[in-house]
């Protein structure tokens, strides 16, 4: 092998080499590329754990929010009561709330939502098909969109209650 040993480490480094450039170059010219303050919010037909059919276009003209999370998420778990606070205090208001759970069984879900008391609408992406479509990482992240249908805000990571409810405030206020 020690003739032979150049060779081996040109031929691994020219494939290392090909594989990034070719991710690169895919990563450059991507169609779905993941959305960014102040584009459109990519459209979306889920069902909720009440059954009922939610699609992101049906809500054009309210700020809407909308939560990836998981029930593995400890961060998530935290931020779920002030999402249900502002849910509960906005509800009569043109603001909705969505927490979209990712892949997770819907037994699962449920006996979270039991737990936690939620009740602003849960939606289910079994694919994780929205998931992709938003290039959601980490969790929790948030889309804050605006009535125009533009995502005015974006946040990964934990939300406190004062966050929610400047972000919204000043979605809302801006229209």
């Amino acid at each position: 092998m020690g003739k032979n040993k150049r060779w081996v480490q040109l031929i691994i480094f020219s494939a290392v080499l090909l594989i990034g450039a070719l991710t690169l170059i895919n990563n450059l010219y991507a169609k779905d590329k993941k959305p960014v303050e102040g584009s459109k919010a990519p459209d979306f037909t889920l069902v909720g754990l009440d059954g009922k059919k939610h699609q992101l276009s049906d809500y054009k003209g309210k700020t809407v929010m909308i939560n990836f999370w998981g029930t593995f998420c400890p961060p998530c778990k935290d931020e779920m009561p002030a999402i249900q606070h502002q849910f509960d205090k906005r509800n009569a208001q043109k603001v909705e709330f969505f927490g979209l759970n990712l892949g997770e069984s819907k037994i699962t879900v449920q006996n979270f939502i039991d737990q936690y008391k939620i009740t602003f609408p849960i939606l289910l992406d079994d694919n994780e098909e929205t998931r992709k479509r938003y290039g959601v990482m980490n969790y929790p992240t948030t889309f804050f969109v605006g009535p125009d249908g533009k995502i005015a805000k974006i946040w990964i990571g934990e939300m406190t209650e004062a966050f929610i409810e400047q972000t919204v405030a000043s979605i809302s206020a801006s229209k």
